[in-house]
């Protein structure tokens, strides 16, 4: 089974699009990690996508910040503008569905898919200290996760953990083999909002029976995303961040 991953689309139907467009004919079911709405534009296009075509969907903090399932408080201003902006914006089908979506980690064959952390979907794993304990918690070799926009990850390799760094600006993807003496914790990247240097869009192919994970970045109308942001009155910072990949 071919997998397609992606995790924080961020209401960006660009970045979507221009994922469909690059992986089309390469995955057999879709799985997300969280993060549908919040931030961009576009909640009701990306919802109805997911809602269609992702067979696994867990929710993130966004998601249970723009469906009011969360105190706004502890969101920072600009973030706190954009869930209420989305709360307006979304269909009452969209919200309902938002709004039933499970906690992860949720288990996918062999493989589990989670927000933030095993532990805590809020949690951001970041640095290998944050991994380490994550590790402890996996019921499943392989997991994959998202909330830190960061694509790569982390390998527990024999009593280590070390760090999967994203694909290099220059390449569009990079392949990795699961060793199966080894535990993962797989990060496809952000879809609609990347925060790791590189703006463009960030998704993760799994083929279970290959054993073997491909990292992927493709390009999109980052200006048309941006016009969108603006147009909708919301903060200008996240229009302006989508260039830079910040």
């Amino acid at each position: 089974m071919r997998y397609l991953i992606v995790s924080d689309l961020h209401a960006n139907l660009e970045a979507l699009q221009a994922v469909l467009a690059r992986s089309a004919g390469a995955f057999d079911r879709a799985l997300c990690c969280g993060d549908l709405v919040g931030y961009g534009a576009d909640p009701n296009p990306v919802c109805d996508w997911v809602r269609l075509n992702c067979a696994v969907v867990v929710r993130g903090n966004h998601d249970r910040a723009s469906t009011g399932q969360d105190d706004l408080e502890w969101f920072n201003p600009v973030a706190r503008n954009a869930a209420i902006w989305t709360q307006q914006d979304l269909s009452p089908e969209n919200t309902a569905y938002i709004t039933g979506l499970p906690r992860g980690p949720v288990t996918v064959e062999a493989f589990q898919i989670f927000h933030g952390s095993p532990f805590d979907e809020d949690e951001y794993v970041i640095g290998a200290g944050e991994a380490d304990q994550a590790f402890g918690y996996l019921e499943t070799p392989v997991a994959f996760f998202g909330h830190t926009h960061v694509q790569g990850g982390f390998i527990w390799n024999h009593s280590r953990v070390e760090t999967i760094l994203r694909p290099p600006a220059r390449s569009d993807s990079r392949s990795m083999r699961i060793d199966p003496d080894c535990a993962y914790m797989i990060n496809p990247g952000s879809t609609g909002q990347p925060r790791d240097g590189d703006p463009r869009a960030a998704y993760a192919i799994y083929h279970t029976e290959a054993k073997e994970v491909t990292y992927h970045r493709v390009t999109y109308d980052v200006a048309s995303a941006q016009r969108k942001i603006r147009a909708a009155g919301l903060p200008p910072i996240l229009a302006d961040r989508l260039s830079a990949g910040r």
